[in-house]
C-alpha cells in the first residue's frame, strides 16, 4: 500500500508505534541544534574575553570610568562625553522617528487605498530597511551636514541624530504596519456596528490592540540605533579627544559630539594594550544599555498583552 492511500489513522498509528525512521528529518534537527551550539559558544568565548578585559577596569577605577571624559591618558580616559552623546541621540530618535513612523504605519495601514501606488510605497519601505547603514551615512553627510549646515551646524549632534532618526524611520513603519495589520478585521467591524467613525475606530481600537507590537518594535529600534558607528562617523562623530562647548543648548547641539559606540571603535585603534581594556570596558557598559532596552521592550509588551 502506498503513503497516498494510507488513511489519516494509519499514518498517525505508524508514526506512535515508530516503524519508520525519518532519517532525513533527525539529520537535519542535529544540524540546526549544531548550529546553535556553535553561535551560543562563540558568543559566550566573546563575552568572557570582554567581560575579563573590561572587568579590570571597573575594579581599580569604579564609577570614574563613567564620569571621567576622554582623555589621551588611559588613566584618566572615561566615557562621559559617549554616554551624553549617545542619549542626545537617542532623543532625536525617539523625538522624531516614533512619530513620524507610527504616523505613516497608521495611514498605510487603515487610510490608503490598496492600489499599485500604496504597494510601490511598501515595497520601497521595506527596501530601505535592508540598506547597509553606511549609505544612511552618505545620506546625511549630503542633506543635514552640506545642504542644511546653516541649521545643523554641519558636522554636529543634529546632523548625526537626523541620520540615525532616518536610519531607523523604515523599521519603525514596518514593524508598526504588522502590528496594526496583526489587529482582527472582527474588531473593526463591530466598531463599525455600533456607529463609530474611522478615527474612532483606530483611535480606541486598532492602536489600543496593537501597542504592544508598536512599542516593542520602537524600542527595539532604539537598541539598533544605538549600537550605530559608521554612519555617525561620516556626520561628524569625533574619534579623538575634543572639549564641548559651554554654551547654551543649541550651540553644543551645533559643535562637537560622540557616542559610546564611536568611542569604543576609536580606542580599539590605538596600539596600547590599556586602551583595549577601556574599550572592553565601554562594550560592557553598551552591552548593558542594550540589554535594560530589550528588558523593557519584553516588560511592555507583556503588560500590554495582558491589559488587552
Amino acid at each position: 500500500m502506498s503513503v497516498t492511500q494510507l488513511s489519516t489513522a494509519d499514518v498517525v498509528r505508524q508514526a506512535l508505534r515508530g516503524k519508520r525512521l525519518d532519517l532525513r528529518g533527525t539529520i537535519f534537527q542535529l544540524a540546526l541544534l549544531l548550529t546553535l551550539i556553535v553561535s551560543l559558544g562563540v558568543l559566550a568565548a566573546l563575552l568572557v574575553q570582554v567581560i575579563g578585559d573590561g572587568w579590570v577596569v571597573f575594579r581599580d577605577r569604579g564609577v570614574d570610568f563613567l564620569t571621567s571624559p576622554l582623555s589621551a591618558s588611559a588613566k584618566r580616559a572615561g566615557i562621559q562625553q559617549g554616554l551624553i552623546g549617545s542619549v542626545i541621540l537617542m532623543i532625536f530618535v525617539i523625538l522624531l522617528a516614533f512619530p513620524i513612523g507610527i504616523g505613516a504605519a497608521i495611514y498605510l495601514e487603515e487610510y490608503a487605498k490598496d492600489n499599485t501606488m500604496t504597494r510601490f510605497m511598501t515595497a520601497n519601505i521595506r527596501n530601505l530597511a535592508g540598506v547597509p547603514s553606511i549609505v544612511y551615512g552618505l545620506l546625511g553627510l549630503a542633506i543635514f551636514v552640506l545642504v542644511l549646515k546653516p541649521l545643523t551646524g554641519g558636522l554636529s549632534a543634529f546632523s548625526g541624530g537626523l541620520t540615525l532618526a532616518v536610519l531607523v524611520l523604515p523599521i519603525v513603519i514596518i514593524t508598526s504596519m504588522e502590528a496594526i495589520r496583526a489587529v482582527p478585521q472582527s474588531i473593526r467591524e463591530a466598531a463599525y456596528g455600533v456607529g463609530a467613525t474611522k478615527w474612532q475606530v483606530v483611535r480606541h481600537h486598532v492602536l489600543p490592540y496593537a501597542s504592544s507590537g508598536i512599542l516593542t518594535g520602537t524600542v527595539l529600534s532604539i537598541a539598533r540605533a544605538l549600537g550605530e558607528t559608521a554612519p555617525l562617523i561620516l556626520v561628524g562623530a569625533i574619534t579623538g579627544v575634543f572639549f564641548q562647548s559651554s554654551g547654551n543648548p543649541i550651540d553644543r547641539l551645533q559643535g562637537p559630539y560622540t557616542s559610546l559606540p564611536t568611542v569604543v571603535f576609536s580606542w580599539t585603534r590605538l596600539p596600547a594594550a590599556e586602551f583595549r581594556h577601556l574599550a572592553a570596558a565601554a562594550i560592557m557598559v553598551l552591552l548593558v544599555v542594550i540589554l535594560a532596552i530589550n528588558a523593557t521592550a519584553i516588560l511592555l509588551r507583556n503588560r500590554y498583552e495582558r491589559k488587552w
